[in-house]
């Protein structure tokens, strides 16, 4: 397995010399996938290193175990050699699974739509809630959050929140999300203290490049209308709002958030690009036997994924039966320890896939 590891080291040093080529830093198409690429390099070369290294270490301790005489020393050197037996297979797990194909999105930035679900008024709050819990997140990830569309409430809730998440691995970390999440609680609407459930749908797409999705300015439909809705002084008082309707798939996009037709009209081309860049690769993802959850539309919309009860501060992720009693921490922002965990699920199914098809 390590055979490969010189020439990843090889590619490396390749494309560090490219790198330096003048022109490619000021060139973005050229520079952006060299970085990604030496990024997955350094990742790799310093697995395989760990791995030689806890190789070479067990190699030595087992000597020791077979050919000293000396008892206390054959004592140290098999402790030793349980210790890097269990270091050496975790290792060669890391090793492997960075060996498997990446998914080409996990280094993307995301749109993220969440919206109200069953419920009534309580689901809108909770859509709100969820918004704030990734805000929080993007904010410990030094992620940048730009809200490209949102329908409030009344009392503070959203019917509907769209926005943009731009870091390194956002998508990477925020795929999971994709499905439907219930909540357990006692609304604030609610005068007898009894608990409800409701629920709100969260869709994680990977926001598409330009250069990726093609769309012909005669597949759509541009209305624009006067806002609606709570918003500044302006918002409601010119025709800013914009309507996309894509002609050959029907898809809607709706922003009205800006004062300016032009941002607006701009927000809601990034909205459709990636819903039609999700549908491309539902519609590919369709034709092979397994299925990976990344994106909207392969089921997960109609799972519920998640519950969150808050009389009892518990998490519950119920794909990986994950139960964590810290809600509140959780609804800050503290999303690493769910993240890990699906992350770690999803790793060892994609590794017991590649055993048996190997």
């Amino acid at each position: 397995m390590l055979k490969s590891l010189a020439t990843f080291e090889d590619e490396l040093a390749e494309i560090d010399v490219k790198i330096m080529e003048p022109g490619v830093a000021a060139d973005a198409r050229r520079a952006a996938p060299l970085g990604r690429r030496r990024r997955e390099l350094e990742e790799l070369v310093a697995a395989g290193k760990r791995l030689q290294s806890y190789q070479r270490a067990l190699t030595e301790a087992r000597a020791i175990l077979e050919h000293d005489a000396d008892p206390a020393m054959r004592e140290l050197a098999r402790e030793e050699v349980e210790r890097l037996e269990g270091e050496v297979a975790a290792a060669e797990r890391d090793y492997r699974f960075l060996l498997l194909p990446k998914n080409p999105n996990d280094d993307r930035n995301v749109i993220v739509e969440v919206r109200a679900g069953t419920g009534g008024e309580e689901s809108a709050l909770f859509a709100a809630d969820l918004f704030k819990m990734y805000q929080h997140y993007a904010e410990t990830k030094r992620w940048k959050i730009e809200i490209l569309g949102v329908q409030e409430t009344g009392i503070g809730g959203y019917k509907e929140i769209v926005f943009a998440v731009e870091g390194k691995a956002a998508f990477s970390r925020l795929k999971y999300e994709s499905g439907v999440h219930r909540v357990q609680r006692v609304p604030e609407t609610e005068s007898q203290g009894r608990i409800h459930t409701s629920a709100a749908t969260v869709a994680v797409l990977p926001e598409a490049e330009e250069v990726e999705v093609n769309i012909a300015p005669d597949d759509i439909r541009v209305d624009v209308f006067r806002a609606t809705g709570p918003g500044g002084q302006g918002v409601n008082t010119t025709d800013s709002a914009v309507r996309l309707t894509h002609l050959p798939t029907g898809l809607v996009v709706t922003c009205q958030d800006e004062r300016s037709q032009i941002k607006n009209k701009a927000k809601a081309m990034r909205v459709l690009q990636a819903r039609l860049l999700a549908n491309a690769e539902e519609s590919a993802a369709a034709d092979r036997a397994e299925k990976r959850r990344t994106m909207i539309g392969t089921g997960d919309r109609s799972e519920r994924i998640r519950t969150y009860n808050f009389p009892q501060n518990r998490l519950t992720d119920h794909r990986v039966g994950l139960t964590l009693y810290r809600l509140q921490a959780i609804m800050n922002g503290d999303l690493d320890e769910v993240v890990d965990a699906l992350a770690t699920a999803d790793r060892e199914k994609m590794l017991a896939a590649a055993a048996e098809a190997a």
